[in-house]
């Protein structure tokens, strides 16, 4: 298998660690193969590729789709993020909880976030290129909802470049806080 599988405190968002092939010319690896995927217990079907360039201070999301969630496998290909996925299924034993975990184009990992979550990142780095696969349901703004980073009940420990105040679009600025969030059954 040419990925490791890691599963985080939050068992079912996985943390993807391909193998990379490298020598004095660059390096080579697979960012996603089916088969890898699906014996890693990630078989899934991706309808839609996305692509976001972000300056250092920039914060995008809490994001998620509640009539038509999506999973996303995510990853970093200039720059680093800090990333995160918060547990919105209420039969979860994990409901309202996060992790995070530093994805980079140095460390070349990928969180798989699936469906059920809200997602987000912080760059970290000077500017960030942040790439991700969508599955289960195509981009849908009008079923999309948003949660506020700085929710008290989450209590994320964001990595706040020298504790400024993140860069955020209107939508995120006038997120729901966590208890007002539909949620999924």
């Amino acid at each position: 298998m040419a990925i490791e599988v890691e599963a985080l405190a939050i068992a079912d968002v996985k943390l993807i660690k391909p193998a990379l092939f490298g020598d004095d010319r660059g390096f080579f690896m697979e960012s996603w193969n089916r088969r890898d995927f699906a014996a890693a217990g990630i078989d899934t079907d991706f309808l839609q590729d996305n692509h976001s360039r972000s300056q250092r201070g920039t914060l995008r999301g809490l994001h998620y789709q509640i009539q038509q969630p999506q999973g996303k496998l995510v990853r970093v290909t200039r720059g680093e993020v800090f990333d995160v996925a918060v547990d919105l299924r209420r039969h979860s034993t994990t409901f309202r909880h996060w992790v995070g975990v530093h994805l980079s184009a140095e460390n070349h990992y990928q969180l798989w976030v699936p469906p059920g979550f809200a997602h987000g990142f912080y760059v970290v780095s000077e500017q960030a290129e942040f790439l991700y696969k969508c599955s289960g349901h195509y981009y849908a703004p009008s079923d999309e909802r948003a949660i506020r980073w700085d929710d008290p009940t989450l209590a994320i420990d964001w990595p706040l470049v020298a504790g400024a105040e993140p860069l955020l679009s209107a939508k995120d600025r006038t997120a729901l806080w966590l208890e007002e969030a539909p949620c999924y059954d």
